[in-house]
């Protein structure tokens, strides 16, 4: 990289204009420059009228001085002496460069809700100075644009970004001391945070929380157990398949925006149906009486809970999926009801009964792509099953091999007849197809439950589609804000680090929502990504009295960039000002 002059003639005089260019070698041997950063008008005027004096802030001086720069090897007549700081471009270095523009969008989004706010007033600062509040905003930044341990925020991260200037702070924000000991400190404000929130959601998007989106997930530790009897550390049902680890299970209300409302970390061990009933009940409290939608998926609710909302005053409405085993019971009424079509390639039966509504419907999307799992399947047993009657093997090594298929293909498993000799080890097997038709029947179906008055079909199928929300939200937890691996040992901590995950997503939500307005086709991940690329660095100028000009200067942003930030209608702040050293030897702390 090297320093650029570009020279403009205005109002009858040439001004000089300085850059720092890269050169880049390309395929076919021509050298092209790339603009990295742009310094501005660095004076070199010979006239008096036209020399540029900036403010400078002199490590241990809070007084800015006026100054004159001028390169070593320019007269700047006229001018008085003692103001004069010349410089010496020739000896221009550039230091640490470091990840800003993220880590700035992240912050534009902790503003946006108001959380500079919320937390000043819950976290006051320690006896001895350290700003929680923000100690929290570095930890959620850091959630967001690049998640790992507290240990590698302290080692690796803060240094390697411009948070420490973004919030005017020091490495000691960064000590892990800290970092741990803020995690004690914000459970207690889990309900405060969620009504906070769900307030700033209505007044940015004009929010709807009328339907609420329910489903459960877990999270494992490659940890020791046992634990003691209270801790929510179990063994219990993975849907991580690591039926091998020790687990906690996480339970979410999200909006069909993917607006989280209420959260709740559960024992590992815990039963997905014994978990509606309190949920209804924080709701209730939270957010007071009001008529609500519920979609969930089969599984949560038990008979019980939902005669209890059915009988609830007003009545809590409900659309959960229903297990296949039900379909059985209903198949002969549902036969002469007419299909209605609630979309292209969707289908649907409505059949009342006893206070419900029960929505039986077909996706020819989904019939396709259950049929070819299933063909693909019951191929591979069949093939399967002929390798093993051809093989010598003993009978017991055959009741393994055969088991072991069972587990590889257990959806089809049930469609195959298969009769084992009792001395021998031989065995026959043969397609029963009057399982296959029945099985055929059903690809592609869902059998819903409702006590919605709504009658129109594609309405009450949107309802259920938007239950693929909370599914990705579990994704964005798990992937884009690695929930897991939880490196605390203490519960409480533990619980700690799964909300700053969730303070985090409040924020992934928050740009996802504000790009599906401004800019659809974007992910949050992605502006993300883009927004990194602008680095801040340290541009230091030796000058003629043995001092260094420190200029702070974040990137000039690519073209796509420049385009999205007019995009999302924002715009990058002022450049930091200069700083000079005080005496030679003397380097600027944030060098």
């Amino acid at each position: 990289m090297y320093l650029r002059r570009t020279q403009r003639w205005k109002n009858g005089k040439e001004h000089s204009y300085w850059s720092i260019v890269e050169s880049r070698r390309l395929a076919d041997g021509r050298v092209a420059q790339r603009h990295v950063l742009y310094l501005g008008e660095i004076n070199d005027a010979q006239e008096r009228a036209w020399t540029r004096s900036i403010q400078v802030f002199a490590d241990g001086d809070p007084q800015p001085q006026t100054v004159a720069l001028f390169p070593e090897d320019r007269i700047a007549a006229a001018v008085d002496e003692a103001s004069i700081v010349r410089l010496r471009l020739e000896q221009l270095s550039v230091h640490r460069p470091r990840q800003w523009g993220a880590c700035w969008l992240a912050l534009q989004l902790w503003k946006q809700l108001r959380l500079d706010q919320f937390w000043a007033g819950r976290l006051p600062p320690s006896r001895k100075g350290t700003r929680w509040d923000q100690v929290l905003a570095v930890l959620a930044v850091y959630r967001l644009i690049a998640p790992g341990s507290e240990w590698r925020l302290h080692r690796q991260w803060f240094d390697q970004s411009a948070m420490a200037d973004l919030l005017g702070l020091d490495f000691s924000v960064a000590d892990t001391h800290k970092l741990y000991g803020c995690h004690d400190l914000l459970l207690a404000h889990k309900t405060a945070l969620f009504q906070h929130l769900t307030q700033r959601w209505r007044d940015l998007f004009n929010a709807s929380f009328d339907v609420l989106l329910y489903d459960l997930t877990s999270t494992y530790f490659e940890s020791d157990p046992p634990f003691g009897e209270d801790d929510k550390r179990k063994f219990g049902y993975s849907r991580d398949k690591r039926p091998d680890c020790v687990q906690v299970v996480i339970a979410l209300i999200v909006t069909p925006d993917g607006f989280p409302l209420a959260y709740e970390v559960l024992s590992g061990n815990t039963s997905d149906k014994t978990t509606l009933k309190d949920f209804l009940k924080k709701i209730e409290t939270l957010y007071g009486k009001a008529r609500r939608i519920w979609v969930m998926d089969r599984g949560i609710p038990t008979e019980d809970v939902l005669a209890e909302m059915r009988a609830s005053d007003p009545p809590v409405q409900y659309l959960v999926g229903t297990p296949k085993g039900r379909l059985s019971k209903l198949e002969k009424d549902l036969l002469d009801k007419p299909w209605q079509e609630a979309r292209p390639g969707v289908t649907v039966k409505l059949l009342p009964r006893e206070g419900e509504l029960y929505v039986l419907a077909r996706s020819a999307d989904r019939v396709a792509k259950e049929r070819s799992m299933r063909r693909r399947q019951l191929k591979w047993l069949w093939r399967r099953l002929n390798q093993l009657q051809e093989m010598k093997l003993r009978r017991e090594d055959l009741l393994m091999k055969l088991g072991a298929a069972r587990q590889q293909a257990p959806s089809v498993w049930r469609l195959v007849e298969i009769e084992v000799e009792a001395a021998q080890a031989k065995f026959t097997y043969r397609l029963n197809k009057d399982k296959l038709r029945q099985v055929r029947r059903r690809e592609g179906r869902y059998l819903l439950r409702s006590n919605l008055t709504e009658t129109d079909p594609a309405v009450v199928w949107n309802y259920y589609l938007q239950l693929v929300e909370v599914e990705q939200a579990f994704r964005h937890l798990k992937g884009d804000l690695a929930v897991r691996p939880i490196f605390h040992q203490n519960e409480a901590r533990i619980e700690a680090h799964i909300f700053v995950s969730f303070l985090a997503y409040g924020l992934h939500v928050t740009l996802g929502r504000w790009l599906r307005t401004l800019a659809p086709g974007l992910t949050a991940r992605s502006v993300l990504e883009k927004f990194a690329a602008l680095q801040m660095v340290d541009v230091q100028i030796p000058t003629s009295d043995d001092r260094v000009l420190v200029l702070q200067r974040y990137t000039h942003p690519e073209p796509e960039l420049q385009l999205l930030l007019e995009r999302l209608k924002l715009e990058l702040p002022a450049q930091p000002p200069p700083r000079i050293t005080v005496a030679s030897g003397q380097m600027d702390a944030g060098m």
